[in-house]
């Protein structure tokens, strides 16, 4: 008699934990967070269908994390409030860097290009047609740059069009503010800004959800190609959690409804990456800190070549891991 109670209770116990660790299961939840590049209740249309997609499939509950500027996805992950993110190259460097982040995938454009590019734009009216125009008049110039952590509102256009012309952009206007892509390429098309710093993904997008304006864009200079937008976790991030996610990623986009889920996003089905994705940014991002070293004229010379000295040494470092994944797969080489 008491076996069989002992029995009973021993069932009663496993079944309550059982039910217990789905409940605790089912309550897991991942903040996903999303860079703003336009505004949220544009952003939070295209993405809730993946979104919705992620926690049906991996049985987490998924809730959209929106942030005004990409400084706060990037704090939200230092502070385990963000589990993942949609990141550009030079934010995830920096959640790399400072907020424990690890790189996991990487978006593949719809089209199935590697990448994308920056651009500058002005007015389809603005006798501005290149970087050359734009530099010869920037004193009656007003300009809209990127947020300080973008890859292409920003870091690139700095380097490639601010830095190797030895000039520094917050001081060559006539005012200089910074944006998200939308709203800069919108600023322009109304004419409230003369020039400003957009992308071709948000051009591609802007052609769709607001021609008239997209019309009103003039692109005046076009960057080197830049890698596809990584997907990054939190290294922190319990394992479990981590494959339910990977293999999300992993598979996503294989049948048509996915599909045209991913389109509305502009991509296609994902690729695995890591933190390598990031070298050619870091690169970019050291040659960027070197020009403005040398045109300093607060530096004193030997300060001056320490800090090439140190950065030298950086890129140094850089060359030789890109040179080692170029052997390893030469097809990845550039």
């Amino acid at each position: 008699m008491f076996k069989h109670i002992s029995r009973v209770l021993a069932a009663s116990i496993l079944l309550s934990s059982a039910t217990l660790g789905l409940a605790q299961a089912a309550e897991q939840e991942i903040n996903f967070g999303i860079i703003s590049t336009e505004s949220s209740q544009n952003l939070k249309t295209t993405w809730d269908p993946f979104l919705a997609d992620m926690g049906a499939q991996t049985g987490l509950k998924i809730n959209a994390f929106f942030a005004p500027d990409y400084a706060g996805i990037i704090q939200g992950m230092r502070f385990d409030k963000v589990d993942v993110a949609w990141y550009g190259n030079k934010a995830a460097m920096e959640a790399v860097d400072r907020a424990g982040g690890e790189i996991f995938a990487q978006t593949v454009a719809a089209n199935g290009a590697q990448g994308y590019y920056s651009l500058m734009v002005a007015h389809q009216d603005s006798p501005l047609n290149s970087i050359e125009d734009m530099l010869k008049n920037a004193k009656n110039l007003t300009f809209a740059n990127g947020d300080p952590n973008s890859t292409s509102g920003y870091l690139v256009p700095g380097y490639y069009v601010f830095a190797q012309n030895n000039v520094d952009a917050n001081k060559i206007f006539k005012r200089a503010l910074n944006g998200s892509h939308e709203v800069n390429a919108l600023s322009v098309a109304n004419k409230q800004i003369d020039v400003g710093t957009f992308n071709s993904e948000g051009m591609e997008r802007l052609q769709v959800t607001a021609p008239d304006k997209a019309a009103q864009l003039k692109v005046i200079w076009t960057s080197p190609l830049i890698p596809s937008d990584p997907m990054v976790w939190r290294k922190n991030l319990d394992d479990a959690s981590k494959n339910k996610v990977r293999e999300f990623f992993m598979t996503y986009g294989d049948k048509p409804a996915e599909q045209k889920v991913l389109e509305s996003l502009q991509w296609a089905k994902f690729k695995s990456s890591d933190d390598d994705q990031l070298l050619p940014i870091r690169q970019l991002d050291l040659f960027k800190k070197r020009t403005e070293v040398v045109n300093s004229d607060k530096l004193s010379d030997s300060d001056k070549q320490a800090r090439l000295k140190a950065l030298d040494a950086e890129l140094a470092k850089l060359a030789k891991r890109l040179a080692e994944i170029s052997r390893k797969n030469p097809t990845s080489a550039g």
